[in-house]
């Protein structure tokens, strides 16, 4: 169980000598105890950032146990290392949106984690343009907010509709908006302002297999492996961050049911963990890509 005087503290700067000492030793000398500790250099390859991450989970005393105190400590250490370096309180818990249309697969796994205890979050709301999945959330006492959208290639409906969605985060305090499984192409705009903050999940075909029915495709074309992906929303449609993903093989023995199933199953793993680990500040961004510490 973890203790109110907890904090996550998470950083990435300019990848150089001395990081992990100044880190450490500020900790130290402010009365900190390090529970846990991971780093990363992203320092080879073609693709190589430069960039250092951390992750520190610790304990302060009560003189400092809290954000806006901690946040005095790392003043020097900011601008020596050009840090970008943010606090978390553990005792915190995240407030997380989730926007779902017709498949309820990801949304049924995200509640009954939360009600069981499996994720550490509070979700004030649910948002879909369709009505279905209302009695679901009437019966873990969430209220679901139904908001059509008729047409969805209408550019203006559309933005009206985003911009109540935009008008609920921002009544509710909201930390993450999980699509899980929301059907609906977002907005350049709204993508801006969930930047870093929205998580989706899709099967991991593409850019195979898309529109309706993708496992009804594989199975026609005898695919062997069936996959999920969870990754931050970006205005490049499902090209995001990724976050996570996993596979599971089939074979002929399965038929295109099966194969949905299957592919259902893994969409809801493969999300539980992203979602996990984004409240947990176990993600950070490095460019289009992401660094996760598991």
């Amino acid at each position: 169980m973890l203790r109110p005087q907890e904090f996550i503290l998470t950083l990435s700067c300019p990848d150089a000598k001395g990081i992990v000492y100044t880190v450490s030793g500020l900790l130290y000398q402010a009365g900190c105890n390090i529970i846990d500790s991971q780093q990363y250099g992203d320092l080879t390859g073609e693709d190589a950032t430069g960039l250092f991450f951390m992750r520190v989970h610790f304990q302060a005393p009560p003189h400092l146990a809290d954000v806006a105190t901690l946040d005095t400590l790392f003043a020097h250490a900011r601008q020596q290392h050009r840090m970008d370096a943010r606090f978390h309180a553990t005792a915190v818990r995240p407030r997380v949106l989730l926007m779902v249309s017709q498949h309820g697969h990801c949304l049924n796994d995200l509640l009954f984690r939360w009600r069981s205890g499996q994720l550490a979050v509070d979700i004030p709301a649910i948002v879909s343009n369709h009505p279905d999945f209302a009695p679901l959330a009437a019966s873990y006492d969430i209220p679901f907010h139904h908001l059509p959208l008729k047409n969805g290639k209408d550019a203006a409906a559309k933005r009206a509709q985003e911009q109540q969605v935009e008008a609920l985060i921002e009544r509710e305090r909201i930390d993450l908006v999980v699509l899980a499984r929301y059907m609906q192409i977002l907005s350049p705009e709204f993508c801006e302002r969930l930047k870093g903050r929205a998580i989706n999940i899709h099967h991991s075909f593409l850019p195979s297999f898309k529109g309706a029915k993708p496992y009804y495709q594989a199975h026609a074309r005898g695919v062997k492996l069936i996959g999920a992906t969870a990754h931050y929303v970006t205005a490049d449609l499902d090209e995001g961050p990724i976050i996570e993903q996993d596979v599971e093989r089939v074979d002929h023995s399965h038929s295109a049911e099966d194969f949905t199933a299957v592919g259902r199953d893994i969409e809801c793993m493969v999300l539980a963990r992203a979602v996990r680990w984004h409240v947990e500040h176990r993600v950070l961004m490095n460019g289009h890509k992401c660094v996760v510490f598991k």
